[in-house]
């Protein structure tokens, strides 16, 4: 039988206006829109049938636990970043703030990777100048609107 608002103990809960409550989560807090919610009716979750479903529905079970005054879990593994994978975004935006402000390439690689001075033949085939025009043009097509795909679990 589905729960209703009022019968849930939330006294583990803040009030963070009259309409929303949120819930704390070490992999981040969970808001519940409550302004709009009859606290007498069965409390129902919608998730739209598109490709992002699976990840939808896994954050859903997580609020479940957690409204109902348990661990969450784990993230579910599409949203949680690598270590590798946070490093390499980190890079990209310090690659993208360097390009911005009008460093050349060899300038960002040798913040970004603590690069020794390398002469100009050794530069051109070096492999850390592909890795820095690389990170540039990513953090570009994220500036772009790529970021959505970190979003949606991508």
């Amino acid at each position: 039988m589905a729960r209703r608002l009022e019968d849930l103990d939330l006294a583990y809960a803040t009030l963070q206006t009259q309409d929303a409550i949120v819930l704390a989560d070490p992999g981040g807090d969970h808001h519940l829109v409550v302004g709009t919610i009859n606290p007498t009716q069965p409390l129902a979750v919608l998730l739209p049938l598109d490709d992002s479903f699976n990840i939808r529905a896994e954050a859903a079970l997580r609020f479940q636990r957690r409204l109902f005054g348990r661990a969450a879990g784990p993230l579910p593994r599409a949203l949680s970043l690598t270590p590798r994978h946070r490093l390499r975004l980190v890079r990209m935006v310090r690659a993208l703030d360097g390009q911005t402000s009008g460093a050349t390439y060899r300038e960002i690689a040798g913040v970004l990777f603590d690069t020794p001075g390398q002469s100009a033949t050794e530069w051109k085939t070096s492999p850390i100048r592909a890795q820095t025009i690389r990170l540039v043009k990513d953090a570009q097509t994220m500036m772009r609107g790529g970021y959505l795909r970190l979003l949606a679990g991508r």
